[in-house]
């Protein structure tokens, strides 16, 4: 199944689909891959804003604060992979049965379906500006990936799969 009719049933059935992904079985480069195309999608979702900026600041060009805004998000790689981590060891205090790649794939897989509302969130950052918008729709987002990480990873930890 593609990826983007995932993302739509995961919203609707998470486990179903997390459960298909980890029956795939292990694939580093997949695992990868899902951290990649998130990355990928958070800098696209930034242009609106970027583009906001340099229309009110015409000495910070788009393509300069693209290229610093690129760079940024390669270098948020290994906080990702710490946070799964950490993710497998509080797990693992509190009982859980899962591994390492079960705890990479449930945050790869939450950030991949959490784009739309990235994309949405960088569309209000630049249509409307900071404010009151931009908070809750930011709130939102954040809100979503919780559960869909959270979901996914206690679906990886018991093993139910």
């Amino acid at each position: 199944m593609a990826v983007t009719s995932d993302i739509v049933e995961s919203w609707k059935r998470p486990r179903a689909v997390f459960r298909r992904h980890l029956a795939r079985g292990r694939s580093e480069a997949f695992a990868f891959s899902l951290l990649f195309v998130f990355l990928l999608i958070a800098l696209i979702a930034q242009y609106p804003m970027a583009a906001r900026k340099a229309y009110e600041m015409p000495e910070a060009p788009i393509s300069a604060q693209m290229f610093a805004i690129g760079l940024g998000l390669l270098a948020t790689i290994p906080f990702f992979y710490g946070l799964a981590s950490l993710s497998r060891l509080v797990s693992r205090l509190l009982g859980g049965k899962g591994d390492w790649y079960g705890a990479r794939m449930a945050l790869f897989w939450a950030l991949v379906t959490i784009t739309p509302l990235v994309l949405l969130t960088g569309l209000v950052a630049g249509m409307i500006g900071p404010g009151t918008q931009l908070r809750l729709t930011g709130a939102v987002t954040f809100l979503g990936f919780l559960v869909q990480w959270l979901t996914a990873l206690r679906l990886s930890e018991t093993g139910d799969f």
